[in-house]
């Protein structure tokens, strides 16, 4: 990078800039007006103290700052608890809850967060900080410290009975250079609470949190409506783009303009974008083959949409014409979806979709000859069919009972490698449908109902055109 500067001007700076916090002049934000409010945040944080258990704190950092290689970091993603918590997507920051109101040094209430300062020099590199006043006013926070002071303040961790914080991974990096990064909060964590190790409980923690988070509220589902419909336009242009002689990496392209140009912030997870033979590798990621006539497109993707993700996968010719052996295949997996999808009413098990699937391919996989008891449908239906959706694709919950305002997958599919134990005609179909759905007090509903799903409409799709169609 050319634009570094000289070692001891940006130490020089860097401790001016470190030395006080500078006020300035907090706008709302000028670019989305459809952010969760701080009134939200707040409302989560509340709800998170009602299920505390009596003389508890809680504990929860801001995510580590990941590197990508040498000086080059990944773009920072922020703890989804952390955020849900706080509405923050900031590093290096620690908040604090406690089940009653107590009084620390000058302060009282009953949460505390700890932030990192401004510093305008960095901030020319990185980007505008909250800082101490930014948090107050824009987050709402009362009792609001720098990540500095965490060390010091005068939290008694004797005094708790419990002390409820979330796992720590070990991927976390020494800043020499910053005091208050989250290596050195998490290190005061640990000595200040090591005579008290026994009153630690992440367990405690995750069973909150997959409660509070495994519900969405009204606003939540709003931003989950737009990740999803986002998706949905995306694979369907894909559809119309798809054609022989295009590769797997132009496809991921079609999709994630369409997240860009739509206004997501980035994509849930790598792409997968399987054709032919990497349709059977569930998470395929490589995406550099090129297409074949005859060959099948799994498109398993998802537009993140202010923290929110959707996780929708269509099957597809990339020739716009199933074979037979391909819609036989095909007709068998949405049949077992739409069974699955029918299924998932208030208060049945989280499991009832899988359930369902699983009968239905396991008989009509053995009707067709492909295997020989229905026992070992698994050789080609290896994975579960639901898992919760929300701030991550693979989102925190309890798995008790389907309850209104739940979120899940329905995703059967069906994998025949090349060399399988069955039939040469069926290899290399790997066909799965997933959709994300809405748990009400009556019929569930198809968020993503937007994308086609039947045989007939996704060939009709695909011979509509499309920008991209013809793109060299």
């Amino acid at each position: 990078m050319k634009f570094l500067l000289p070692l001891f001007t940006f130490l020089s700076l860097s401790l001016v800039s470190f030395s006080q916090e500078k006020p300035y002049k907090i706008a709302d934000n000028p670019y989305d007006n459809d952010l969760l409010s701080k009134e939200f945040h707040k409302g989560r944080r509340d709800e998170f103290r009602k299920l505390m258990p009596d003389k508890g704190v809680a504990v929860i950092f801001a995510n580590p700052v990941r590197n990508r290689n040498n000086d080059v970091d990944f773009e920072y993603a922020q703890n989804p608890d952390f955020y849900y918590l706080t509405g923050l997507n900031e590093p290096n920051a620690v908040l604090v809850i406690f089940k009653e109101d107590t009084k620390i040094d000058t302060l009282d209430g009953n949460e505390l967060i700890f932030v990192q300062n401004r510093n305008p020099l960095r901030e020319s590199w990185t980007g505008r900080r909250f800082g101490k006043e930014g948090v107050k006013k824009q987050l709402g926070f009362k009792n609001v410290l720098l990540n500095t002071d965490f060390r010091k303040t005068g939290i008694d961790f004797k005094k708790y009975k419990e002390i409820l914080h979330p796992f720590q991974y070990n991927d976390i990096r020494n800043d020499d250079e910053d005091s208050g990064d989250l290596y050195d909060l998490v290190k005061a964590f640990d000595q200040n609470t090591e005579k008290y190790s026994a009153n630690k409980n992440f367990k405690s923690f995750d069973d909150i949190m997959a409660k509070l988070r495994e519900v969405k509220l009204p606003e939540e589902l709003t931003l989950m409506r737009k990740a999803i419909s986002i998706t949905c336009e995306a694979e369907n242009e894909l559809m119309k783009a798809a054609h022989p002689g295009m590769t797997e990496y132009q496809s991921e392209a079609v999709v994630e303009f369409f997240f860009k140009h739509r206004g997501a912030e980035n994509e849930g997870y790598p792409s997968i974008l399987g054709s032919k033979e990497n349709s059977c590798v569930l998470h395929y990621t490589t995406n550099r083959k090129r297409f074949e006539s005859g060959d099948l497109l799994l498109s398993d993707v998802g537009a993140e949409y202010h923290g929110y993700t959707a996780d929708v996968t269509r099957t597809f010719p990339v020739n716009g014409k199933f074979t037979e052996q391909q819609k036989i295949i095909y007709n068998l997996v949405l049949e077992a979806q739409s069974a699955g999808i029918k299924a998932c009413r208030k208060d049945s098990i989280f499991s009832v979709a899988h359930l369902a699937a699983v009968k239905l391919i396991s008989q009509k996989l053995l009707q067709l000859g492909i295997t020989k008891t229905e026992g070992s449908f698994r050789k080609y239906f290896m994975h579960g069919t639901s898992h919760y959706l929300g701030l991550d694709v693979h989102d925190v919950g309890n798995r008790g009972t389907l309850q209104p305002g739940q979120v899940i997958t329905v995703e059967p599919g069906i994998y025949i490698p090349e060399g399988a134990d069955c039939d040469p005609k069926w290899w290399n179909i790997g066909i799965r449908i997933e959709d994300d759905i809405l748990i009400t007090a009556g019929e569930p509903e198809n968020l993503s109902a937007c994308s086609p799903r039947t045989v007939e409409d996704i060939e009709a799709l695909m011979l509509q055109k499309n920008v991209f169609k013809d793109l060299k």
